[in-house]
């Protein structure tokens, strides 16, 4: 290979020569037969390339004067591209490490010298996504990083980036952190999720030892169906929400009738906000401790979002009246103190009911996260007897009956699955990791899109950007690790995302022009009949 030089048009000049100088198929002589030359930007300046390409000599071949390029060429660009893998490296770190939104990109690479289009950098974070998944899918790099482990914990979730579309199930180990698979799927149903499941499963190199998901029934009789003796552990997460979703809406509801009550704080506020002197400092910081309670929500199953309310409004009165004692309310304090006491005693009667469905709620919680160690069948009969609490209950309220009914309800669908983890090296109590994941991909694609819902990018292509996603945060790409070694199988992806891409073109058409869409149809399907 030359040495590189200047050319008169202020392009790098290099040459590249193949190292294969016989035909691969017959081993007959193949010589040069001409030069051809493309340009390539890198991060280090543009190109110009001078490519050798041979042909088999050999007029009984079937390679025969088929043109054979350099290797190296591969490790500077992909076919027809202009830019280098080293740009599309950058690009795709920037995006996925850095969440640099498409204007960012276009200017880091201004920056750097790089004369580009905005479309382009988009095109060039596609092929970064492509060939990472590529790169991550490679069967020599899974078989030798799951060799190392004795056994797979299998995860999987599907992913609904917008309600009507597609699916996007990922298969990933628990134990390595790697994606096994990502493919979209028009259905939910059992059948297909079987498909995914033995297809995984014929591709390791190890075992799987056991499996975490969700309580979808679709999931749990796929896994039947596919791994009918590996343990199927059932998210805890997942079970503790739905069976405490009356107590959460219970809970949900008597937050929004204690609000209701205390409104009026605002007006307080707004009668010192002038004034500079101490008492007016305190009386703006009880106001700020309230609308500060007021605006703090949980999250189902064990945060209680009304009781935490209710508990800091009770803590705020009490302090109230405590400083009352000493020296008497200011009138601003007293109006304040008198709004958040008939709100706590107008909603005084919801509370007891879900005050009770969450002490069950967090007594199950606290066996299920088995903080002693124990045993799965130690765990199991201690759940078992809080169960047997909870039927026992009938002495109780028509609110409270209904919030266990569901319990014990749930409860009877998923018991099969909770204990399994106790047993089980490395099988996770919960499923949330991927659900983390999941979150992860959507919020950062929101903030670097400037959108509030999933973009169409991530419905069309999430089989390949939640891998590229995902594999930014853990692996540093540089080019040349990008580089595809079966060009078919980049193709093929390539090709299927595309399809995905027309699907989504199709459906905007027709939006935009109906009939005229409906129409350009009817001709296709006469052209077709007249035809047959």
């Amino acid at each position: 290979m030359a040495r590189p030089s200047v050319a008169s048009h202020g392009l790098l000049a290099e040459t590249l020569l193949p190292t294969q100088r016989t035909c691969r198929l017959c081993h007959h002589s193949a010589h040069i037969a001409y030069y051809t030359h493309r340009t390539v930007m890198t991060l280090s300046g543009g190109y110009r390339l001078r490519l050798a390409v041979r042909r088999c000599q050999n007029p009984e071949c079937l390679q025969y004067h088929r043109p054979y390029r350099p290797e190296e060429e591969g490790g500077w660009a992909l076919p027809h591209g202009e830019y280098g893998l080293d740009v599309i490296a950058l690009v795709g770190m920037l995006r996925y490490r850095q969440h640099h939104s498409l204007t960012e990109l276009h200017q880091a690479l201004r920056d750097r010298g790089i004369s580009i289009g905005e479309r382009t950098v988009l095109h060039l974070l596609a092929r970064y996504e492509e060939l990472v998944s590529v790169h991550l899918a490679n069967q020599d790099r899974l078989h030798s990083i799951l060799s190392q482990q004795e056994y797979v914990i299998l995860a999987l979730d599907g992913l609904r980036p917008d309600i009507g579309h597609e699916v996007l199930w990922v298969l990933r180990d628990s134990v390595s952190g790697e994606i096994l698979l990502a493919r979209p799927l028009l259905s939910e149903c059992e059948a297909d999720l079987v498909v995914l499941i033995t297809e995984v499963q014929k591709m390791l190199p190890v075992p799987i030892r056991g499996v975490i998901s969700d309580g979808q029934h679709s999931i749990r009789n796929a896994v039947a169906s596919a791994l009918p003796e590996i343990p199927h552990q059932l998210c805890h997460f997942h079970y503790l929400r739905e069976a405490a979703k009356p107590v959460y809406e219970a809970d949900r509801h008597a937050k929004k009738e204690l609000k209701k009550q205390v409104r009026g704080v605002r007006p307080i506020e707004r009668v010192v906000e002038k004034r500079n002197d101490d008492e007016a400092a305190i009386i703006r910081s009880y106001c700020s401790a309230v609308r500060s309670s007021l605006t703090d929500d949980g999250h189902p199953p064990l945060a209680a979002p009304g009781l935490t309310l209710h508990e800091r409004l009770t803590l705020i009165v009490a302090s109230l009246e405590r400083g009352a004692k000493k020296r008497g309310f200011p009138t601003e304090l007293e109006c304040l103190h008198q709004l958040l006491t008939k709100g706590l005693t107008t909603t005084a009667a919801l509370w007891p009911d879900v005050q009770a469905g969450y002490a069950w709620v967090h007594r199950a919680a606290h066996l299920l996260a088995n903080a002693e160690q124990q045993a799965a069948k130690e765990v199991q009969e201690n759940y078992l007897s809080l169960l047997d609490e909870m039927r026992q209950e009938v002495d109780t309220s028509e609110p409270l009956r209904k919030m266990i009914a569901t319990f014990l309800k749930v409860t009877d669908s998923y018991r099969p699955g909770l204990f399994f983890c106790y047993d089980e090296p490395d099988l996770p109590r919960t499923n949330n990791d991927l659900e983390h994941l999941f979150g992860s991909t959507r919020y950062h694609e929101r903030r670097a899109t400037g959108r509030k819902q999933a973009s169409p990018g991530l419905v069309v292509r999430g089989a390949v950007r939640i891998v590229a996603s995902v594999a930014s945060q853990r692996y540093h790409f540089k080019g040349p690790e990008l580089q595809p070694c079966n060009l078919t199988q980049w193709r093929a992806l390539r090709h299927q995302v595309e399809n995905r891409h027309e699907a989504r073109r199709e459906q905007y058409r027709f939006r935009k022009a109906p009939a005229e869409y409906l129409v350009a149809l009817e001709e296709k399907l006469s052209q077709r009949t007249m035809r047959s």
